[in-house]
């Protein structure tokens, strides 16, 4: 499932990132690659605050879709 769909307070497992090269390469800069965890911690006005490998990062619902959990 995408990551948009995630619930708040929940750590899931990233499984797949899709998108273009260069949309892969800008999340695995941030910390998204295959096998890490990601917590959700809030949600609104359409984007997600998540914490990843000890960062929180802000996306937007479109990026979000592209990361499979």
């Amino acid at each position: 499932m995408p990551l948009v769909f995630a619930d708040r307070g929940t750590t899931v497992t990233i499984k797949k990132i899709g998108g273009k090269p260069d949309v892969k390469q800008f999340l695995e800069k941030l910390g998204f690659i295959v096998g890490s965890d990601v917590t959700v911690i809030s949600t609104g006005g359409g984007n997600l605050i998540v914490q990843v490998r000890g960062s929180r990062v802000a996306l937007n619902r479109d990026i979000a879709g592209k990361i499979m959990v």
